[in-house]
């Protein structure tokens, strides 16, 4: 289950040692209560990981906003990594990529209903959430597994499959942001980008390698892809099995292109990958790479590229007409498998419910009708039930 993705320089042991213990000294200031969490009014969902890289956090936090929006009032709060602003931000229509980063300008392109916000400190971005729109029912906090200077009332720890934590190491060395005891911390571990034929022998291996507590959760997620669809032209969209023939130029600037390059090759053959570093902004000589690299390609071709990288493509100049023409998006969202689905949903959607100031409101209600049923005069009946 190791695999070939976990690659460990031992050469940077000694400084992952001295990183390792800084980190467990802050997170025993914070289990001692020197530094405090701090908890809110709102509930809070948060969702992050312990590695640096990708691990699906942006579609798992686009899973909960779907599965919450139609019956919650829903404000997601990150980070905006490499943004150009300051302080906290209040998504709109006009926000940028600039304004916002080009996560959360995604996530309030595809949910312009749902409050988008950032700020670097997660406290004052909640407050100013709280403050704004006291209608609030939940904030889903992307990327914050370290901040803790926020309790969450859910913290959902996010685990690639193709590098599972239990064989990595501390940066430098590894990967790891903290030592692998943080995971203790979550209330669900979600092991995501998992291969869509995954063996029950494996769901056993990864849960026992794991070792998680009674109290924590573990699920399984795969990768889920849509139709390509038209990026910056008007035309059609396709079927991923239409590329059979086809050559096909990935461009991408995310943090784990690899999974995405192996899914592709089941359905064309002829792929050419310009990768560059996640949240990547592209400049006139990255256009110019572009350009020709397709211009270079054999007809029948397209460009695919991530709904991430088209936030930061939508405003490159100099694309060609070529390009423009035959860039694709390629949309992805994420399942459960092992027919977990329904009991994530139900946990999720029940800690709202019972946490809202909604259900806070409800609750309070049937406990005020609770309390008149049991006054003198009013009388209450018992049914009971049996198993026949």
């Amino acid at each position: 289950m190791e695999g070939d993705f976990i690659k460990i320089n031992k050469w940077l042991m000694p400084l992952s040692w001295l990183y390792g213990l800084g980190v467990k000294m802050r997170n025993m200031l914070f289990n001692i209560g020197i530094l405090k969490s701090r908890a809110f009014n709102t509930p809070v969902i948060s969702v992050g990981n312990i590695t640096v890289g990708g691990t699906g956090k942006t579609p798992h936090v686009e899973y909960l906003i779907n599965i919450l929006r139609n019956h919650y009032k829903v404000a997601v709060l990150s980070r905006g990594y490499k943004r150009k602003s300051k302080g906290f931000v209040l998504a709109d229509s006009s926000s940028t990529v600039a304004d916002i980063g080009d996560e959360p300008y995604q996530m309030k392109q595809k949910f312009p209903q749902v409050t988008v916000a950032v700020d670097k400190d997660r406290c004052h971005g909640i407050e100013q959430i709280e403050q704004g729109d006291n209608n609030i029912d939940v904030i889903l906090l992307d990327d914050a597994f370290q901040h803790r200077y926020v309790k969450p009332g859910i913290n959902i720890l996010l685990v690639d499959y193709h590098r599972l934590i239990i064989y990595d190491k501390l940066l430098p060395a590894g990967r790891l942001r903290e030592p692998l005891e943080g995971k203790d911390r979550a209330d669900i571990v979600i092991v995501t980008k998992c291969p869509s034929d995954l063996k029950p022998m494996a769901y056993r291996v990864i849960t026992k390698a794991l070792n998680l507590f009674p109290y924590q959760r573990l699920f399984f997620t795969t990768i889920a892809y849509g139709q390509l669809q038209p990026a910056l032209h008007q035309g059609t969209a396709r079927d991923l099995h239409e590329l059979k023939d086809d050559n096909v130029l990935l461009l991408s600037g995310i943090a784990s292109p690899r999974q995405l390059y192996h899914d592709l090759s089941s359905h064309c053959s002829n792929i050419q990958t310009l990768t560059f570093p996640d949240h990547h902004r592209f400049t006139p000589k990255d256009v110019h790479l572009i350009n020709e690299t397709f211009a270079a390609m054999e007809a029948s071709k397209c460009i695919i590229t991530t709904e991430k990288d088209l936030t930061r493509l939508r405003d490159v100049e100099g694309l060609n007409d070529e390009v423009t023409a035959h860039l694709y998006v390629l949309p992805i969202t994420i399942q459960f498998m092992h027919e977990q689905e329904d009991m994530f949903n139900h946990y999720i959607i029940d800690y709202v419910r019972k946490n809202s100031r909604n259900g806070i409101l409800a609750k309070g209600k049937d406990d005020h009708q609770s309390q008149n049923s049991n006054r003198p005069g009013n009388r209450t009946r018992t049914i009971s039930f049996r198993n026949n």
